[in-house]
């Protein structure tokens, strides 16, 4: 897919500690990144053999528990025998875990637990999410599609369509945003979907449509928080490309000011162009 050189960092891709590749996706659905079930993991060094038989996969660290995993997401590996279904959920985990700083490893656990559960969609989607952060689109798009065919009840649409984008389809990534199931997206999981089609958009050199995308609903300058800012910001660098230089300082301003967590680097193109 085309690249260009400040897409911003509210575009597509995940950042893995700078501005390579300078975009960023879809905010993960807390649902969707395997998660521990409480804010305190107990800790336990007792050994556990079965982690030892085959299929083989990364070691896990003795710290992490089965019991970690969101309840919900255990319920789904009932149909495993129990040494099985341990030995995912941990993996699970550990895949949880390792997202965001390393995301390689991250895949290496999930795939670890797709070799023992390959049926099951919590784990598919678990691969396809670490596979997403380490921008490997075509596996993850294999990955979140089969998620949502064995029933997933995440909010995968924004990240397959930007899949869709990363093996070179943007097309492919607007026709899911006219899909009956974006209709039906709200909050920021539409705003997530908005992102990537206007991003997709911008891929077939399409800036005015891209900025009809991104103002439809109108954008709300006082909101705040992660997916407000990413919005501004994608907003705010369609105007630039438009050549409405003013009009971009603004929102990128507003992207600024509605980024509480720095997901962005609002402040710094606001510098720039001030």
């Amino acid at each position: 897919m085309p690249e260009d050189n400040r897409s911003g960092r509210g575009d597509r891709r995940p950042q893995r500690g700078g501005p390579a590749g300078n975009r960023q996706g879809p905010r993960r659905d807390q649902r969707s990144a395997p998660r521990t079930s409480g804010p305190n993991r107990a800790r336990s060094s007792q050994p556990r053999p079965h982690d030892e038989a085959k299929p083989s996969g990364p070691p896990i660290p003795p710290e992490i528990e089965a019991r970690q995993l969101a309840p919900e997401i255990r319920g789904e590996l009932t149909t495993l025998d129990r040494a099985t279904a341990d030995a995912v959920a941990r993996h699970l985990v550990a895949a949880g875990e390792l997202l965001d700083e390393d995301p390689e490893a991250a895949l290496a656990h999930a795939r670890a637990a797709r070799a023992r559960s390959g049926r099951i969609a919590a784990v598919r989607e678990a691969v396809g999410i670490a596979a997403y952060a380490c921008g490997d689109w075509a596996q993850a798009l294999s990955e979140l599609r089969a998620a949502r065919r064995m029933g997933s009840r995440s909010p995968l649409l924004a990240m397959i369509a930007d899949c869709e984008r990363g093996v070179g389809r943007p097309e492919r990534a607007i026709e899911l945003g006219r899909s009956p199931e974006a209709a039906q997206l709200s909050g920021d999981d539409a705003d997530e979907l908005r992102i990537v089609v206007a991003g997709a958009r911008s891929d077939l050199g399409q800036h005015q449509q891209a900025l009809a995308v991104l103002s439809t609903p109108p954008l709300d300058p006082a909101r705040t928080g992660e997916t407000a800012a990413r919005l501004f910001y994608v907003y705010a660098d369609t105007l630039l490309a438009l050549d409405r230089r003013d009009e971009a300082l603004q929102w990128f301003l507003k992207a600024a000011a509605a980024d509480t967590d720095g997901a962005t680097d609002a402040e710094e193109r606001a510098t720039e162009l001030s």
